[in-house]
């Protein structure tokens, strides 16, 4: 087999026999499937193009497999079920450069490939589908799907992820460079696998355009595999999931930083607001702002550290959050927050034996109390931080030789 190596990673790689392949997922689709190897063979053939039609099939029993073949497709078999898998088990499949994939209920016009492979030529990673824009044919796209699911998950992929351009964030024809999609080591078996390549292509900086395309209403005569609430769930489950920096990171920080200003005024005595004054009721909400913030924090930077290491996404906050959570910076603050909380429990208890240690009349105490434990609560926190992300990102930088050090841990995330 042919080798070329890729421009952009170095990586040695088979060099592909034809230019585009059509990739659609199967599942029993004997109803529509002939129309659209048809439509797509022919659109290949129009416009001079070297190219396949690829039909990934996921254990069809109705003959779907025999009818792709005797229509001018060629068949692979999908191992892993779900749409995902189907595609997954294609795209390795493919022998083309490109990969314009799409359903095959003849929803998508199969016939009109041209603005993809354009768009990819041009050499854009992956180029989107836009079916608000090409036009959406009555009965096409349910009422739910149309005004409320599509439209409120696009708008939260473009938040989370910058992408200003995409307003079809769930169309199910788009086409992308094979081997920059296969770098990306997509996993996802279901319906999530749609969303995850495009979140996974955005966090690794690839170049995303869309095209207008159209939705006419599928030919099938059952239902779609797609269903509305359990698949649109784990859509924005993926996208929450892969946003620790919005999600977490953010709303954390100002939490903590509520929280902390809160702490501090409401420890020192009553403060007065608009409606009234906050007192020691105030200040254990403030407490409890503080620690849940600080949290929220952490936990966005272990998620952020986990997908650096891990590869899914290639933003370079981790060597930032490998500094900030090194164990013996956490062991450090963490100390010295437990030692302020020890001393802040001193006064309180000297001020409890002032009474005899009988019932505790004054707020000062509480105060005190509540401050105290608030910082030895925040130290343990992060002395645990410390731990969990030193193990997070432990790994072995040569046979025989795990990392531990702060430093080697940045040589290790500018080496990946």
């Amino acid at each position: 087999m042919r080798t070329s190596t890729d421009p952009r990673t170095g990586a040695c790689m088979p060099s592909p026999s034809v230019e585009v392949t059509v990739l659609l997922p199967c599942l029993n689709e004997a109803e529509t499937l002939a129309v659209c190897v048809q439509k797509a063979v022919r659109c290949l053939a129009e416009l001079g193009v070297d190219g396949e039609v690829l039909v990934s099939d996921n254990g069809s029993t109705d003959g779907s497999q025999q009818i792709a073949e005797a229509n001018g497709a060629r068949v692979v078999a999908a191992p892993i079920r779900g749409y995902g898998g189907a595609l997954q088990a294609g795209i390795e499949a493919a022998r083309g450069r490109y990969v314009i994939m799409a359903d095959s209920d003849d929803s998508y016009d199969l016939s009109n490939l041209g603005p993809f492979i354009e768009r990819l030529r041009e050499g854009n990673d992956v180029v989107m589908g836009n079916r608000f824009k090409g036009g959406i044919a009555p009965g096409a796209m349910p009422f739910l799907h149309k005004y409320l699911g599509n439209p409120v998950l696009s708008l939260i992929g473009r938040v989370l992820f910058g992408l200003k351009h995409v307003g079809d964030f769930h169309c199910g024809i788009r086409g992308f460079n094979r081997a920059r999609i296969q770098a990306l080591g997509l996993c996802m078996p279901g319906m999530e696998f749609a969303s995850e390549l495009v979140v996974r292509a955005a966090l690794a900086g690839y170049t995303l355009v869309e095209v207008p395309t159209t939705l006419r209403p599928d030919g099938r005569s059952r239902p779609p595999h797609l269903r509305t609430w359990r698949d649109g769930w784990r859509h924005l489950r993926f996208l929450l999931v892969f946003a620790p920096r919005k999600i977490l990171v953010w709303p954390g920080a100002v939490l903590g930083t509520i929280g902390l200003v809160g702490t501090a005024a409401l420890a020192v005595g009553q403060v007065s607001v608009g409606f009234g004054k906050l007192d020691v009721n105030g200040l254990i909400y403030a407490c409890l702002l503080l620690i849940v913030g600080v949290q929220l924090v952490l936990f966005g930077g272990f998620a952020e550290l986990y997908g650096r290491h891990e590869g899914i996404t290639h933003v370079d906050h981790a060597a930032r959050w490998t500094k900030l959570l090194r164990l013996e910076t956490c062991m450090a603050i963490g100390l010295l927050l437990m030692l302020v909380g020890a001393v802040g429990t001193a006064v309180a208890l000297t001020q409890w034996s002032d009474t005899g240690f009988g019932a505790l009349q004054t707020s000062s105490t509480i105060r005190w109390v509540l401050v105290s434990t608030t910082s030895v609560s925040l130290g343990f926190i992060i002395i645990c931080s410390g731990l969990f992300s030193s193990l997070l990102t432990l790994r072995s930088a040569r046979p025989g030789r795990l990392v531990f050090d702060a430093d080697d841990q940045e040589e290790l995330i500018a080496a990946r």
